[in-house]
């Protein structure tokens, strides 16, 4: 199996959550070992797809160089993962990624639209050798060896809608693409409020978010699942855990998963080099692994 990007550049246009503006997303294709690349065309600056370039993990996960950031991109990646996708550029015009619907659908209809190019290094996967774990309070998010793909996830919220949620995601593409990418991003009108007095989420709506009040789901349409709160923790996850640098074999579980566990799991991970193991996917010993990003 060999190392991806896309077939060719696509692009759309849609609102930033936080400033509320038009942003211009832009994907071209990059040539083997080249990873995932952002690029802030309106300053001029390239964001190597890094742990060390993460600079925020209140709200979203953000990278940043030279004092120029881009917020928000775990969505996109989550999409970029799931697709297997190893080479790309990512290119905005702005601070954040456009926000879309709050899911990661839009992304994965740009992907399909831009479609996959195999290049000529071999596929690299990351195969996690040691159980790893972070864990703040009843919190925690944890990494365990496993043969195949597994995301494990469960939030508690003390509101009458959500309470306690799990969900345990059996990943490949088309398992992400029917269970997880439509799972919006949701929040609370108190926060919501508070965001916009800071000047934030000024872009934030019904159109973008699932809002809820004390009592219920203020979207009118409703859920698309009734725990898709959980199924976006997930998406998010999968987004999070992009900073790898590649697709990795081993199970991810979660208790009240945050962007900032997330991070610092993957700082812990890369930290010891006895935590991992780098294969290629060539030969028939990899054909179990090369079945999650077909």
């Amino acid at each position: 199996m060999y190392q991806t990007t896309i077939k060719k550049p696509v692009e759309l246009v849609g609102i930033g959550l936080h400033k509320g503006s038009a942003v211009k997303l832009r994907l071209e294709p990059l040539d083997s070992n080249s990873g995932i690349i952002f690029y802030r065309s309106d300053v001029d600056v390239a964001i190597p797809l890094i742990p060390a370039n993460v600079v925020d993990t209140k709200m979203a996960t953000v990278i940043g160089r030279d004092g120029y950031i881009i917020s928000t991109i775990e969505h996109m990646l989550s999409a970029v993962y799931a697709y297997g996708i190893d080479n790309l550029k990512i290119i905005v015009d702005a601070d954040e990624v456009p926000v879309m619907d709050g899911s990661s659908a839009s992304f994965c209809m740009l992907l399909d639209e831009a479609g996959r190019q195999e290049l000529d290094a071999p596929k690299k996967v990351m195969k996690i050798k040691k159980d790893i774990i972070i864990q703040e309070g009843d919190k925690y998010v944890k990494l365990s060896p496993s043969p195949d793909l597994k995301y494990d996830f469960t939030i508690k919220f003390a509101h009458p809608v959500i309470q306690k949620q799990e969900y345990v995601l059996h990943f490949n593409k088309q398992s992400y693409r029917e269970e997880i990418s439509r799972a919006r991003t949701f929040g609370f009108l108190h926060e919501v409020q508070y965001l916009r007095s800071k000047g934030l989420a000024l872009g934030g709506s019904l159109e973008n978010a699932v809002v809820l009040d004390e009592k219920k789901v203020l979207n009118p349409e409703g859920l698309r699942f009734p725990d898709e709160f959980v199924r976006h923790k997930i998406l998010d996850a999968i987004g999070d855990m992009a900073l790898i640098g590649m697709n990795f074999v081993g199970n991810y579980e979660a208790m009240a998963g945050s962007h900032d566990l997330n991070h610092k799991l993957t700082l812990e991970l890369l930290k010891n080099p006895e935590n991992y193991e780098v294969i290629e996917l060539v030969g028939e010993k990899t054909k179990e692994l090369e079945k999650a990003y077909a």
